[in-house]
């Protein structure tokens, strides 16, 4: 059974930073792609950053050079560094993760519980 747990989030002035991290367990073989996701009131889900298995990032637009996303495998952990935090990045901030089989294949993709993000200019 696949776990996730986050932490890190809380509340912020503009300008200020935050790290979330999501430690994940229950795959035998570890995970694949790692991303945050976040979702304010009234809008809909969004990707804010990813990271594969590789190592490879994306990112939003709206928090590229503002925030980091990075994995330690040794700990199937994921971080998002966020820097220069806004009040418009107020949100529930979901942890994602591809659990992996022994041939590197996905079966099954899992969502963390979310923590709140807020941020007051």
């Amino acid at each position: 059974q696949v776990q996730l747990v986050e932490s890190g989030g809380g509340s912020v002035q503009a300008g200020e930073s935050l790290r979330l991290s999501c430690a994940a367990s229950g795959s035998t073989f570890g995970f694949g792609a790692m991303a945050w996701y976040r979702q304010a009131p009234g809008k809909q889900r969004e990707l804010v950053a990813r990271v594969s298995s590789g190592g490879t990032t994306n990112y939003a637009d709206s928090v590229k050079d503002r925030f980091t996303i990075s994995r330690d495998n040794n700990k199937n952990t994921v971080y998002l560094q966020m820097n220069s935090l806004k009040p418009e990045d107020t949100a529930v901030y979901y942890c994602n993760v591809d659990a992996i089989r022994f041939s590197g294949r996905t079966y099954g993709n899992y969502w963390g519980q979310g923590t709140q993000v807020t941020v007051s200019s």
